[in-house]
């Protein structure tokens, strides 16, 4: 069984792996590869390991994903519910296609927002509620206030931010205490490292990074850009195209060089690098099917030495990756 991590110093205490849900709905592969079934049997695996840290959103879908997690809980028992953490997200709107088409943080959006995963999920309150991205036009002051009065009123256990910077994350643990940030981090990407990490210590706020295998590039199982169908987010990654792809693939040797000394897989020595790197970090790996889950929970167990830790950090140094993480559209929504 997975042991527990502490997210914050207000009492939320979760996996030490979580299990992201993103993909069984969204962003990854064709409609066509989804299968409800496993993603459902892997659901049920993650609890039996002791993986009980389900991190979804409205927009995954969108709101496919919180009705999918609501589905595999629901044959479990009514004490299934309070053996998971459930995280979920709100902060962007929506076309009448159900295509994201801005960010939105209204108060009244929020309220709107939070109802609709409450009723999506099937529950009476959300274990850990994130602003999904930062909206300019509503102050976060006023943004943690919204979440603070969910809260009170009981449909809300813990507040976090995705992806925001240095002030607003300042700003808003200062309106209501904040458990935790996510955002991408992994020996793929490393921009938190320098400032981010820092204040998050200084603050007592867990990090929660999303993408910890780098999209799939550090478990050595990937393809070209152009190779993955319409519609799966790689496609359009900018280092997963021409010559970045190339020297990113050289960079990434060196996690799977050091696997094969330990016998284990590449997912899961850069997994297991994320949980040498602090007792505050807890990684939410996305994956569709048991046998992948099984490897991500495993890497627990996995240890590193201090050489072997700074040999990973020099190989996969930032200079070292090529291109970045986004597209200019989806950097321009980082509050970075």
């Amino acid at each position: 069984m997975l042991p527990s991590r502490a997210l914050g110093t207000q009492g939320l205490d979760v996996s030490s792996i979580g299990l992201g849900l993103m993909g069984m709905s969204h962003a990854y592969g064709s409609p066509a590869e989804r299968d409800e079934q496993e993603s459902i049997a892997t659901i049920h695996r993650a609890i039996e390991l002791g993986c009980t840290f389900f991190d979804t959103a409205e927009a995954y879908g969108p709101f496919r994903n919180e009705e999918l997690l609501a589905r595999a809980l629901a044959p479990l028992g009514s004490d299934a519910r309070d053996r998971v953490v459930i995280a979920t997200k709100f902060g962007f709107s929506f076309d009448g296609k159900g295509v994201i088409d801005g960010v939105n943080s209204q108060p009244a959006h929020i309220r709107d927002a939070v109802e609709g995963s409450l009723r999506r999920l099937q529950t009476d309150h959300i274990d850990l509620l994130y602003q999904h991205r930062v909206d300019p036009d509503v102050p976060i002051e006023e943004v943690i206030g919204t979440m603070a009065d969910l809260v009170k009123q009981g449909k809300v256990r813990y507040l976090g931010l995705s992806e925001a910077g240095e002030k607003n994350i300042r700003r808003a643990h200062a309106v209501h205490p904040i458990s935790a940030l996510q955002s991408e981090y992994s020996l793929w990407e490393r921009n938190l490292e320098p400032r981010i990490i820092p204040l998050l210590r200084e603050l007592g706020i867990g990090l929660v990074p999303f993408a910890p295998l780098g999209r799939g590039f550090l478990t050595g199982q990937v393809k070209r850009a152009e190779e993955y169908p319409e519609g799966d987010f790689r496609r359009g990654d900018p280092r997963y195209q021409g010559e970045n792809f190339d020297a990113n693939v050289r960079a990434a040797s060196a996690v799977r060089d050091l696997a094969a000394r330990k016998s284990v897989t590449a997912g899961q020595i850069a997994l297991a690098w994320l949980l040498h790197k602090g007792t505050d970090i807890v990684p939410i790996p996305g994956t569709r099917r048991r046998k992948y889950l099984e490897e991500n929970v495993a890497s627990a167990d996995i240890r590193l030495s201090h050489d072997e830790m700074r040999a990973l950090d020099t190989a996969l140094a930032p200079d070292r990756v090529s291109g970045p993480r986004y597209s200019e559209k989806q950097m321009a929504q980082v509050d970075r």
